[in-house]
């Protein structure tokens, strides 16, 4: 926001203002409107004061003629208005990006921009957010700990959505799921063990998990089925837990992992899994983040050191841990980083932002989280699925064509030798990386110092016999200035 225009973003700020101030009888107003119907034919019971607001609609309790406690989701009205302006602002900033080669480089910005368009677009659309509900509740039919609020459709439109009310425990109100006998570093399992089962066997995310949106639902004590006298809270003195469900609702962002980066999203977390930074650098290169160009064994160096320094720490050690050490990780690899031809892939954008998301809630459950230990197992099932089924037909058939390649392939590299066209790249250990950047350094200085020499002599020498005396001491003032620019970068002295 900082970038942009101050007339746009007064305008923006007025009309969200105007949208946010609308009186609720308009929105019941547009609710009646919408669904054709008054409130009273529609539902037994309304609740015109809303039981949360954001910053696209409102939540209104309710019930339905038949006595089902349900939650209606309205659109703002005017809502439309504001979200346009916001893109118009999105597609301006967008453009000033563009201006800068590292960041157009690196990202696809039309491509990022379009599906921010478009997913920001589809949330002004209801009957969209209810198919995704329904869809995620079809990925999840066979687990218990995941719940799913029913949509209902006759009482639905574009611009309305009602639901079951899932409304139970927040998933961040830790004193209430320990009041209730839930542990919450369970919850935080179960939570991070869902969005493995989204993003990797799925390929369908719940895009938006924070608090508002996860629900904790308690049940019976785990003990309960086998004492029918234990209730929860003795469960939870004796610290075992009472059983629970997490309820997700608003499906208006979600991401849908395209098929040609599956496969390089299973290799990713195989890699992660087993500490392989070669199966990493690989997955990357497969999801096209590594371009051509890219030094994959000086890339491999480097994740194989960062894996020795924070593999198996917890979310919120690692997070400390990863501070401290900034810089001496920058020292270490950040030209490599800055070196290497990348490209952010645009279709995981959302994806990456619900892990992100995932990981905060995950630690305000339970600081001591580790999610190396939540990712080990899920890779080592994936693993072990992969050589089953049509995994191992596409494995054949790929093996097969390698086969048929390789005379060709040698044939090649044959006629390249007798051309004396045969090349091999070859590349430095860390220390010896370190040691030319050494001499790199040193060369500079030299060169610098040597230029900052001359342009003292030829100060010197047009000050005293020249007939332009102001142009002597200009050159003299810099070639004093570039001295003194080696002199402060002398590496100091080393014991």
């Amino acid at each position: 926001v900082d970038i942009l225009p101050w007339a746009v973003t007064r305008e923006r700020a007025k009309l969200q203002d105007e949208v946010t101030a609308v009186p609720t009888e308009q929105v019941i107003a547009a609710l009646e409107a919408d669904l054709g119907a008054p409130l009273r034919q529609l539902f037994r019971t309304f609740n015109s004061a809303p039981l949360g607001s954001a910053s696209l609609a409102q939540v209104h309790g309710a019930q339905l003629r038949d006595g089902k406690r349900v939650a209606v989701k309205v659109l703002r009205p005017g809502i439309e208005v504001v979200v346009e302006t916001d893109l118009k602002v999105l597609r301006r900033a967008v453009g000033w990006l563009k201006l800068w080669p590292m960041v157009r480089r690196r990202v696809d910005l039309d491509r990022l921009a379009e599906e921010f368009l478009r997913t920001t677009r589809n949330e002004l659309d209801l009957r969209l957010e209810g198919a995704n509900a329904e869809r995620f509740a079809r990925d999840f039919e066979d687990d218990p700990m995941v719940l799913v609020p029913a949509i209902h459709w006759e009482t639905s439109s574009r611009r309305v959505l009602t639901m079951d009310d899932v409304g139970f425990l927040k998933i961040s109100d830790v004193a209430a799921l320990e009041d209730a006998g839930i542990r919450p570093e369970e919850v935080a399992e179960e939570l991070y063990r869902i969005y493995m089962e989204q993003i990797f066997v799925h390929n369908f995310v719940h895009a938006d998990p924070h608090p508002g949106n996860l629900f904790v639902k308690p049940l019976t004590s785990r003990h309960d089925d086998e004492q029918p006298g234990l209730g929860s809270g003795a469960s939870a003195a004796l610290g075992l837990g009472r059983r629970f469900q997490i309820a997700f609702i608003d499906f208006g962002m979600v991401a849908e992992i395209p098929e040609r980066l599956r496969s390089s999203l299973r290799e990713l977390i195989i890699g992660l899994g087993s500490r392989d930074a070669y199966r990493v650098v690989q997955a990357s290169v497969q999801a096209g983040v590594l371009l051509p160009g890219a030094d994959l064994k000086q890339l491999e160096e480097a994740l194989e050191s960062i894996f020795s320094r924070f593999w198996g720490l917890e979310l919120g050690r690692l997070s400390a841990l990863a501070q401290s050490e900034a810089l001496s990780l920058w020292r270490q690899f950040g030209q490599l980083f800055l070196e290497t031809p990348i490209q952010a892939p645009v279709d995981l954008m959302f994806t990456a932002r619900a892990v992100e998301l995932l990981g905060g809630q995950a630690t305000a459950l339970d600081p001591e989280f580790n999610p190396w230990l939540a990712v080990t197992p899920f890779a080592e099932r994936l693993a072990g699925t992969r050589g089953t089924g049509e995994a191992w037909v596409k494995e054949g058939v790929a093996q097969l064509q390698t086969i048929f390649r390789l005379p060709a392939e040698i044939s090649r590299v044959m006629q390249l030798a007798r051309r004396g066209k045969l090349g091999v790249q070859t590349s430095f250990d860390t220390e010896g990386r370190r040691r030319l950047h050494r001499i790199e350094r040193a060369t500079d200085r030299a060169t610098t110092a040597l230029t900052g020499a001359a342009l003292l002599t030829s100060g010197t020498v047009l000050e005293a016999f020249g007939s332009r005396p102001w142009t002597g001491l200009a050159l003299m003032i810099l070639g004093l200035a570039t001295l003194g620019w080696v002199l402060v970068r002398l590496p100091g002295k080393r014991g």
